[in-house]
């Protein structure tokens, strides 16, 4: 009865960040027009995380932590939350949400190196094909001219990296780290630890703070969807199967992400998509399917099952 259970919620889980995640380019693009980046990423994480506590005590589920849980929630919530979603969020004011979503999901590339770098592990011969290809794919789609002219592009582009680097970073270290055994519970303390720390980078840039009722109705809807959905549902995910499949699996979630990001953003903000976009696309996504890819090019029949140590 276990096995079933365990492998529904993993498909769940990958759902919620596949599909999920990939709408909120969108939301916070739309979000992002309006309030400052810092702001609204503080805000969206605090209430998250205080609507986790409540969630928590109603369920009796207990929110006491150990003092080494503490620091290493506090420690994947800044990577996460303040430098790897504050910093996207941020890169928004300077390029499209499709543009963005496309370059980010070159994430298993960065996940993989650090792994090669920080934990000596050996990469496969078909995932030295997909580095090749990930990076000729990411080259593609930042070089564009059209794109590299736009004013504060090259900014954006460098925040995305940035992020990428520190998400990746987040990845490998809750993977092994001491955290709060309820996934709902870790969530939880990462949104608030990440949302103060956000606050504090608002405040030191001194953003103009506002009031919901100040926000015009599509930026207070966007605000919802992600706090219930892209924070407290996907995110929750994500800390889960960090903890039952391996990082760079979790990571697959930019297979799906940028198509959904693509969508949107060109059907609800108009944003032109490139020919060269999308042959960039197209390289640096068969380049994440084969660092994700076993040497002997395994089926997804064992996709879900695989233990983090194999």
């Amino acid at each position: 009865m276990g096995k079933p259970q365990s492998s529904t919620l993993i498909i769940l889980a990958f759902f919620s960040i596949y599909v999920i995640w990939g709408s909120t380019y969108l939301l916070n693009k739309i979000a992002v027009t309006e309030l400052p980046p810092f702001m609204l990423a503080s805000i969206r994480f605090i209430v998250a995380g205080i609507l986790i506590f409540i969630l928590s005590r109603l369920m009796g589920i207990s929110i006491s932590i150990s003092k080494r849980q503490f620091i290493n929630t506090s420690i994947a919530g800044f990577l996460f939350l303040t430098l790897g979603n504050g910093i996207a969020v941020w890169a928004l004011k300077y390029v499209d949400s499709s543009f963005a979503a496309l370059l980010i999901s070159g994430q298993p590339l960065v996940i993989l190196i650090l792994m090669r770098i920080v934990e000596g592990k050996k990469i496969q011969p078909m995932s030295y094909v997909g580095v090749v290809l990930g990076v000729l794919g990411m080259y593609l789609l930042a070089s564009q001219r059209q794109i590299v002219l736009q004013e504060g592009a090259i900014v954006g582009i460098a925040m995305i990296f940035a992020c990428m680097i520190s998400w990746a970073f987040g990845s490998l270290f809750v993977a092994k780290a001491e955290l709060p055994s309820n996934f709902f519970v870790n969530t939880g303390y990462q949104m608030i630890i990440g949302g103060v720390l956000m606050a504090g980078f608002s405040l030191f840039y001194e953003d103009a703070w506002s009031w919901p009722s100040q926000w015009s109705g599509k930026v207070q809807l966007s605000m919802i969807l992600l706090v219930v959905f892209g924070s407290i549902v996907a995110f929750t995910s994500f800390n889960y199967l960090l903890k039952v499949v391996s990082p760079e699996k979790v990571a697959t979630n930019t297979y799906v992400n940028p198509i959904i990001a693509l969508l949107l953003g060109w059907y609800f903000l108009n944003e032109h998509i490139t020919l060269q976009s999308i042959i960039a696309a197209v390289i640096l996504l068969t380049g994440v399917y084969f660092i994700n890819t076993k040497k002997k090019l395994r089926g997804y029949s064992r996709f879900f099952s695989r233990k983090r140590n194999e």
